[in-house]
């Protein structure tokens, strides 16, 4: 029987050691990626049975990177794999497109299930935040909640790149538009968030877990 092909995304190198030699002795580890865009380019490649991806993620967070390979792949089997316990964070992780989230405190073991599950088109939730978890979704259900954000994706592309520190050029070239529409986008950004200064878009983006503090 065929091993479950898995790619790995987390931009912290000694976890990502950490992980590989933990799933390397239950499945096919096909690729190691260390930032979003990586994760969006090597899933489309690679074509792997799961994805487990970390949240914080540099160019592309881990969310956005779920939302582009959903839309290239609708069968995408993605789990979360985070440090953020935040029960809003992780129904915003399933109505982005993952299939599975786990805290970086759960042990190797539920991991090694999470992908099992994950892999048979089960959803898979830590038992740290099911209980949590499954009232707030009730109570968003209640409230008629979609979870929309105010901006675009690439306005949110746009964004994390601002907030880590790149300037409009780089936004630019990294995202293959010119230096007048990224500048466009920031404008916009601002005019949707009601903010006049870099300084609080780099907060709003912090608070939006877009980058980590």
């Amino acid at each position: 029987m065929a091993r479950t092909r898995v790619l790995l995304a987390d931009d912290h190198a000694i976890v990502a050691q950490g992980l590989e030699a933990l799933l390397k002795e239950s499945f096919d580890l096909v690729g190691i990626v260390h930032d979003g865009r990586a994760l969006v380019e090597a899933a489309e490649t690679l074509r792997p049975d799961v994805i487990v991806t970390d949240i914080s993620m540099p160019l592309l967070n881990g969310l956005d990177a779920i939302r582009q390979i959903r839309a290239r792949r609708p069968d995408a089997k993605i789990i979360v794999l985070t440090m953020y316990p935040e029960t809003p964070l992780a129904v915003d992780a399933f109505r982005a497109g993952a299939s599975g989230y786990l805290l970086k405190v759960s042990p190797g073991e539920e991991l090694i299930a999470a992908i099992g599950q994950v892999a048979l088109g089960r959803a898979y939730v830590t038992t740290l935040l099911a209980k949590d978890l499954i009232a707030l979704l009730i109570e968003a259900a209640q409230k008629g909640s979609t979870g929309d954000t105010p901006l675009t994706p690439r306005q949110r592309e746009v964004l994390q790149l601002i907030a880590e520190g790149h300037t409009m050029k780089e936004v630019a070239s990294i995202l293959h538009i010119s230096p007048r529409t990224a500048e466009s986008h920031k404008y916009e950004i601002m005019q949707t968030l009601g903010m006049e200064t870099t300084a609080a878009l780099i907060q709003y983006a912090v608070r939006s877990k877009l980058v980590s503090e």
